[in-house]
């Protein structure tokens, strides 16, 4: 069977994500280990654009990007430097209303020798349920994580997240990892989300694991009052609640650069993270929107308008590629 090159992309892409062993990976994806290294090596060297088959044909092609565009782009990236491929991409469409891809930016930044190496990270096995969830608030995810303070020492972060946007609805830094921390976080919830103040049918469903907070009998006659379901995951199966820890690595990946002294420090530190997450950072799950997009229902609205930009972007390169060829 032959796969495109987006479908080899892809491919690449699940297994990096996957927490279980590469050839068991492999074998459930049915990808031969030679073939799949073979793609892997491709790709390393070349980007996306590599995994293709066939040849590039010689001679101008009429949707290179101009010089001062690709300079334009290496300029970002170096204004941005832990901003990756993808991420340039939707930025860079998004500010200067012009179309690049990812493959294209890629490659750009590949030739200036600003693509380093790959981090061999294994995620989780799935990023969907078996059925997943149509719409915001049908589904909230909450766990807690931890920080050490100096001199003060170790604080818990309760967080809730939207299931289908990845919106982070609320955060609380508690001393303690009590069911009332779990209360309390999901009051913030309710009051973020507009729950509390208007009579819906359905109240979202809690996901979570089974810690001693979340299996408590103050915490079920909490949620019977508050009309929510409570769904608890499979025991030693982190990946069922995979998008809360996801954020948790988010999190932490930024955080834990810094020493904190104070509690109000890394408070403020968190909090400055979470703007970011739900409104500047482009999730590849998310086609590419923000948590904040999804969550509000204004993402659609955002893919037509860079439909728009792309059509626009192809036609500008057309005409610019007869002009070159009449002259």
């Amino acid at each position: 069977m032959r796969y495109t090159a987006s479908e080899k992309l892809e491919i690449i892409r699940l297994v990096e994500r996957s927490s279980l062993p590469l050839k068991r990976t492999l074998k459930q994806l049915g990808i031969p280990r030679s073939t799949f290294y073979n793609w892997y090596n491709r790709y390393l060297e070349g980007g996306p654009d590599a995994l293709e088959d066939r040849k590039p044909s010689p001679g101008r092609v009429w949707n290179k990007v101009p010089d001062n565009v690709a300079g334009e782009v290496i300029d970002l990236a170096l204004k941005e430097p832990d901003l990756s491929p993808r991420e340039l991409a939707v930025t860079f469409t998004e500010q200067r209303r012009y179309f690049l891809s990812e493959a294209t930016v890629y490659r750009l930044l590949k030739a200036h020798d600003l693509i380093t190496s790959p981090a061999y990270i294994l995620m989780k096995a799935a990023d969907k349920f078996v059925n997943p969830t149509t719409a915001p608030n049908q589904l909230w995810q909450t766990d807690f994580t931890y920080f050490k303070i100096i001199g003060w020492g170790w604080f818990y972060l309760s967080t809730v997240l939207d299931d289908y946007s990845r919106y982070i609805l609320a955060w609380k830094l508690c001393a303690t990892m009590k069911s009332s921390d779990v209360q309390e976080t999901l009051d913030l919830a309710l009051d973020a989300s507009g729950l509390n103040q208007v009579n819906v049918r359905h109240k979202p469903r809690l996901l979570s694991d089974n810690g001693p907070s979340y299996v408590s009998a103050e915490l079920r006659q909490w949620l019977n009052d508050q009309g929510m379901d409570h769904t608890r995951g499979k025991p030693y199966h982190p990946m069922t609640q995979g998008k809360i820890e996801r954020w948790h690595r988010s999190l932490k990946n930024q955080i834990l650069l810094e020493n904190y002294y104070l509690p109000g420090q890394l408070e403020r530190r968190i909090e400055q993270f979470v703007t970011y997450y739900n409104t500047r950072r482009y999730h590849e799950s998310l086609n590419n929107l923000t948590p904040q997009d999804v969550y509000l229902g204004r993402g659609q609205i955002i893919l037509n308008e860079r439909q728009k930009i792309k059509h626009a972007t192809l036609q500008s390169r057309r005409h610019l590629h007869r002009l070159a060829r009449a002259a």
